[in-house]
């Protein structure tokens, strides 16, 4: 097993900024099956400008910047989940989701039901903001109640060690580290904060 999926809390947390950051530390390939938004500079296009390791094309584009379903139905159309399985490449894949866990694919499928028939390990992003707690537990039993396998939780902001504890503990997942806020993100800036994630957690939680 050498794919591994980025989720987050919520969108707009910095997941793609932490895949960028994983892609980089593990020399992967990175993959975003559903891109909706395609105005401004896509997920797939920042990874590739952060880290030069190789990117997948993703397998929907979408023009509409909103939940899957949305902007698919916006142009007559209904995502098959089907064509979401992962691809096969050389060396390790890291995969990001769409917004939370929950957004749906289309009418009928949210996105942890396509990651429950994956069945690969999910690193789960959250902010370490107000309100993280509930956000964090309930995304961290949503997986866990769908079967889908956990590597752990990786914050995203200013430290707050009471708050990322707790979480822990009654997420009952492993602590990943905590990737701080970057003011000017480059590959080099990105490689060096991203020394505080415990990237030898996440390389066995994928074998």
């Amino acid at each position: 097993m050498t794919k591994i999926i980025v989720a987050g809390t919520d969108t707009g947390i910095g997941k793609t900024i932490f895949s960028a950051g994983l892609t980089q530390a593990l020399q992967a390939t990175y993959w975003k099956p559903v891109q909706a938004g395609l105005e401004e500079e896509t997920d797939t296009e920042i990874v590739a400008r952060l880290t030069g390791q190789p990117t997948l094309p993703e397998a929907i584009r979408l023009k509409m910047p909103a939940s899957p379903h949305l902007s698919a139905e916006a142009e007559g159309l209904i995502i098959n989940p089907t064509a979401l399985s992962p691809p096969t490449v050389k060396g390790p894949l890291v995969i990001e989701g769409a917004g939370g866990l929950l957004v749906p694919v289309n009418r009928d499928t949210l996105y942890i039901d396509v990651f429950a028939t994956w069945q690969l390990p999910v690193i789960l992003c959250a902010r370490t903001l107000l309100g993280t707690i509930n956000h964090s537990l309930l995304s961290l039993r949503a997986l866990k109640a769908a079967g889908c396998p956990v590597a752990g939780i990786a914050f995203i902001g200013d430290p707050e060690p009471e708050v990322e504890d707790t979480i822990t503990q009654f997420g009952d997942t492993k602590h990943l580290g905590r990737l701080p806020r970057l003011d000017n993100i480059t590959s080099a800036t990105l490689a060096a904060a991203f020394q505080n994630i415990d990237v030898t957690s996440i390389r066995e939680a994928m074998q």
